[in-house]
Parts: structure tokens; sequence; C-alpha cells
């Protein structure tokens, strides 16, 4: 009976040092209380989750206000939209000193990172179309100021080439809105490519081209390899969304029917 015994208390100990770990930095990670189910149900493995999912709070490479913008986009962006951790990063990032224009400043650019459906999708449709020999209806020369500007300044992406000939008109309205975001100078050209390559590297999204082109962008800005390398953590972390979504559930749903937890 003592080995029981002491594999008992080994396990309550664990259990208390994810609870104190937990209470050390549960404001300061992706972590809602779905960390202290899984501290009393396997405490090695929250112990060793929680060590790697808050390693980029603790690192230091990253300021935490930027950390935690991140985490806004991440959690915001069109591609996740998961109100519990948006609601999360938004209060840590204002408790870091964020003000309302930078948080604003990310969720405009959640909402226009989904332009990428046409960068997707255009070019798809002019080599489909050109294959079933179907061609589109002329349309009459309008004016395209905001997309005239980005081509004489050099920000024109030629991924965007597909959709502007398919519907020239409406591809300006949309770099109207979306020049209206970047030209701000709210947050620092370095951070603003640091959060575009969160958008398009988070697992919910995983845009290549994009990926690349804000760190090359990056790069130029001034940005050193373990601030990316910091960037592409933050995305890795915020998969523990799914334990913070199910856990609770699990929870619930074992109590209704009376299960075993083990």
């Amino acid at each position: 009976m003592k080995a029981p015994l002491r594999k008992m208390e080994v396990m309550k100990n664990e259990t208390k040092e994810v609870e104190a770990s937990v209470d050390q930095k549960q404001d300061t990670g992706p972590w809602d209380s779905a960390l202290e189910t899984l501290g009393e149900w396997d405490p090695k493995w929250a112990e060793a989750c929680l060590k790697m999912t808050t390693n980029p709070w603790t690192s230091g490479v990253l300021p935490r206000k930027l950390v935690e913008l991140i985490g806004v986009a991440i959690n915001a962006a069109c591609t996740n939209l998961n109100p519990e951790g948006t609601r999360r990063h938004i209060r840590a990032a204002l408790e870091a000193g964020a003000t309302r224009d930078e948080v604003l400043f990310v969720l405009k650019c959640a909402s226009v990172m989904s332009i990428h459906s046409c960068s997707l999708g255009a070019p798809i449709l002019l080599e489909e179309a050109k294959a079933a020999e179907v061609q589109p209806v002329p349309k009459p020369e309008a004016a395209t100021p905001a997309c005239d500007e980005m081509k004489a300044i050099g920000q024109w992406n030629t991924a965007w080439d597909p959709f502007y000939q398919l519907d020239p008109v409406w591809t300006d309205e949309f770099m109207t809105t979306g020049a209206g975001i970047y030209a701000t100078g709210i947050m620092p050209a370095k951070d603003v490519e640091l959060l575009s390559i969160a958008f398009d590297a988070s697992y919910t999204h995983m845009y290549a081209p994009g990926t690349r082109r804000h760190i090359k962008n990056a790069l130029k800005a001034g940005a050193t390899i373990e601030e990316i390398m910091e960037v592409l953590k933050l995305c890795v972390v915020q998969g523990v969304q799914a334990c913070n979504l199910a856990v609770p559930i699990l929870a619930e749903e074992l109590a209704a029917c009376n299960c075993q937890s083990q």
C-alpha cells in the first residue's frame, strides 16, 4: 500500500506545482482556466506545455505590448475569430500600455487579410476561364487612383494583378481601404511587418507568399532573426486554444454522464 500512497503524494505535489505556475504566468500567456483542470488531470504534461507556451512572454525577445498585440492579431484574424482569445489579449495589451488606436489598427489589419481569397482565386479564375474559352464582360475605363499611386511608389504587389484585371474599380476601393490603415503611421514599420507575419503564418491561414514577403520586409525594416522566430513561436503557442475550448466541455460531459475520468 505504501507505493500507491507515494504515487498519490507525488501527483498531489505535481498538481500544486502546476497551480503555482498558473498563478505566476496565467496573465501573461495564451491560457485560460482550462489549464487548472489540465493540471489536475495530467500535471506533467500541463507543466511542460505551460513552460513551452509562455516562453514568448518570458524570453524578453519582443516587448510585452507587441506580444499581446500579436495575440490579438492571431485570435481576431478573419481566419480565426476566437472571441475568448481576442478578449484575453486585448485586455492584456491594454494593461501593457497599448492604446485604443493601436489595438484598432490590428483589428483593421485582421479584417483586410481576407484579400487573400482573391490572391488565391483570381488567378485560378483567369486560367480556367481561358481554358474554357470564356471571356469577361468588357468594362468601361475607370479611374483607379489608389492603385496608380501604389504602383508609382513601388508598393504594388504583382499578386494583385489578376483581380485588378477582373475588377479594377473594386480593387481600387479595396486598396483605398488598405492604404487608409497603413498610412496612419500608428505603429513602426518593423512592428507592422511582424504583425503581418503572424497573420499569414498563423495555423488558421498559412499563406506562404505573404509570409515570405513580410519576412523579407521585416528584415529590411530592421527585425532580427530572433524577433521573427518569436512571432512564429507566438503562432504556435496559440494552438492551446484547442484545450481552452475543449477541456471545459470534456469536464462538463464527464460530469453529466458520470463517466470515469481516467
